[in-house]
């Protein structure tokens, strides 16, 4: 089974930390990338500058609350992008604010989760992401077809 491409964007080491620890206890076949803020994460998705031979992501994990270019603004450019629409996008954030929840749907993000704060629940909620990404949905091939 040839590992599928993850893209987790995130600011907080403990969180990026916390993540990496639950994918790789799970066992399944995957490789993690990590930008921390939001420009980094679209440079990384159109593979701009240092990110020009990077996989293209079969999922994404996106926070809200970023530096330089927030969630919701790294969320609508993959949207309105036709080369990168298609890549599953799970909201993973500290906020549990009925707004943003709305907002993220409303710009086409394919869940919303908030961050447990409880650390055995955050790597049950990560793995929980994992399997059902990972084993159970169809993901589109890398390759882009309209």
């Amino acid at each position: 089974m040839k590992p599928i491409e993850i893209l987790l964007v995130e600011d907080n080491p403990g969180d990026v930390d916390l993540t990496r620890e639950a994918l790789e206890g799970n066992k399944l076949c995957n490789n993690l990338h990590v930008v921390s803020d939001g420009e980094a994460a679209m440079a990384f998705l159109r593979k701009e500058g240092k990110y020009a031979g990077v996989p293209r992501p079969g999922l994404v994990l996106l926070d809200l609350n970023l530096p330089k270019k927030n969630g919701r603004e790294v969320l609508a450019e993959m949207k309105a992008d036709d080369s990168l629409k298609r890549i599953p996008v799970v909201v993973l954030t500290t906020s549990q604010a009925e707004e943003d929840i709305h907002k993220s749907y409303n710009l086409h993000a394919n869940c919303y989760i908030t961050k447990p704060v409880e650390l055995a629940h955050f790597i049950k909620v990560v793995q929980a992401i994992e399997n059902f990404w990972l084993t159970i949905v169809e993901l589109p091939m890398n390759g882009v077809k309209k």
